[in-house]
């Protein structure tokens, strides 16, 4: 792996939680709100779903809030070579602790254990910005 690049696998192990959330997502409705005539003219018009797919759903949409300015600050610090073996840890971290808010969420969503992973998420992307600030700023 190519030292210029590494910032970019954080972001595809991100981009593979997304599309594996889809895939969850789609089976989810299909055995529950997509069972029967009724439950699926229910999501048609309403957009009522069963709560095991809504809480996917949820989760998805967690993906396009805070991710976004991950992907923003990965890219970001590539383009000004400001990325480093720090900076791809951070990247790391903040892709396994959203795999583990992710699974939580979608499985006991327990918040004992889901509100540390997202601040650990959280924190490590403020660590990013901060360190893109830095390094803008002595530059």
């Amino acid at each position: 792996m190519s030292p210029t690049t590494a910032m970019f696998w954080p972001m595809i192990a991100h981009a593979f939680l997304v599309f594996g959330l889809y895939v969850l997502l789609f089976l989810r409705r299909k055995e529950y709100t997509f069972s029967d005539r009724q439950a699926f003219q229910n999501f048609r018009e309403t957009g009522k779903e069963s709560d095991r797919s809504l809480v996917v759903n949820k989760n998805l949409a967690n993906q396009f809030e805070i991710p976004v300015l991950f992907h923003a600050v990965c890219i970001l610090l590539y383009i000004t070579d400001a990325d480093n073996i720090g900076t791809v840890a951070l990247g790391w971290v903040f892709v396994i602790a959203r795999y583990v808010h992710t699974y939580v969420h979608v499985t006991s969503n327990n918040l004992r254990y889901r509100a540390p992973a997202f601040a650990i998420s959280m924190a490590s992307v403020i660590l990013m910005w901060g360190w893109l600030a830095v390094w803008l700023a002595l530059e």
